[in-house]
């Protein structure tokens, strides 16, 4: 399943396009910048928000991600850039860039400016994307595992999953002209429970209305939950590597919304995946890895989630932004 990083060899040249989402980092930036460099995508898009107004100094640190990014460009590749004058923030400014994105592209890689590729990452997605682009079943291929070799049970490069981790990602155009920003739909998924067909244990389904009633609500301003809400409200699975393929590099200080108090999610390394890619047999939810994420990773217990605030604790599981 996988092998050295240093050993991974392209099968051949990239094709997909791929989307990099920047802001104010240049330290971060230039490390995800060199593994799109090492890849040589044929389009790349860059995105970046506006500089915050309260942020003293901050306008110089965009301009200096933005500056080096395209100065660097040394391969053939057609570019596009979307370059915001003002500051959107992260809810409009993430998902209006993906939107862009498609707008350009049927299909194609997402990254963030702290989210670590290896090399075999790009051309996993371009596997994926080519196998399932008319699998409207699946909506989403990460590029984050969490699962450790010794729960594994067989060879399988990937498995399926409930979950769409954000932290390095691919999907196709038609499945996100279904997502909605403001998820109107919202109080008729709830109504009519659809939240029992993704998750049977009442913790998980409460959670997860929970927080889709505070971006309904428009009190919690993010973009992922969203993109997990179109997912399942169109019973769609998630596509999860067998072996970690994303560092996120990105938390601290200077981090929008990670920090050093979620510190223990950026302690996994990231490696390479053999190639070609050995499919599952069949498409369907892999129960038993999904458990492992809820209950086992972060060595979190059911009773420990309720001592300590099962929402506050569950955030550090699954919102991988």
């Amino acid at each position: 399943m996988m092998s050295d990083e240093n050993k991974f060899i392209p099968p051949h040249t990239l094709n997909t396009a791929v989307l990099f989402l920047v802001f104010n980092r240049l330290d971060t930036t230039k490390q995800v910048f060199e593994a799109i460099r090492q890849a040589k995508p044929p389009r790349l898009y860059i995105a970046a928000d506006g500089a915050r107004t309260s942020k003293e100094g901050e306008a110089e640190k965009v301009q200096l991600v933005r500056d080096y990014i395209t100065q660097n460009i040394d391969w053939d590749c057609e570019v596009k850039t979307l370059f915001r004058e003002k500051n959107l923030g992260c809810k409009y400014a993430v998902s209006g860039a993906i939107t862009w994105f498609f707008e350009n592209e049927e299909q194609g890689i997402i990254l963030e400016d702290d989210c670590l590729p290896s090399q075999s990452f790009f051309w996993f997605c371009e596997c994926l994307l080519e196998t399932y682009k008319n699998d409207l079943r699946v909506w989403h291929i990460g590029g984050v595992s969490t699962i450790p070799n010794s729960i594994i049970s067989n060879d399988d490069s990937y498995y399926f999953s409930a979950l769409n981790h954000i932290w390095g990602w691919a999907s196709w155009k038609n499945r996100w002209e279904k997502y909605d920003v403001d998820i109107v739909n919202f109080p008729e998924y709830k109504e009519n429970e659809n939240i029992k067909d993704v998750f049977n244990r009442k913790l998980w389904q409460k959670f997860w209305l929970s927080n889709f009633e505070g971006v309904y609500s428009k009190k919690i301003d993010t973009w992922d939950y969203q993109w997990c809400f179109a997912t399942w409200a169109n019973r769609g699975i998630s596509i999860v590597p067998t072996v970690n393929l994303i560092a996120n590099i990105g938390f601290g200080a200077d981090a929008t919304h990670t920090t050093e108090s979620d510190a223990k999610m950026s302690n996994r390394a990231k490696k390479e995946m053999q190639i070609p890619i050995t499919h599952p047999s069949t498409i369907r939810i892999n129960k038993k890895y999904d458990e492992y994420n809820f209950k086992y990773l972060f060595e979190i217990s059911y009773f420990s989630l309720f001592l300590n605030g099962f929402k506050k604790q569950l955030k550090k599981i699954l919102r991988f932004n």
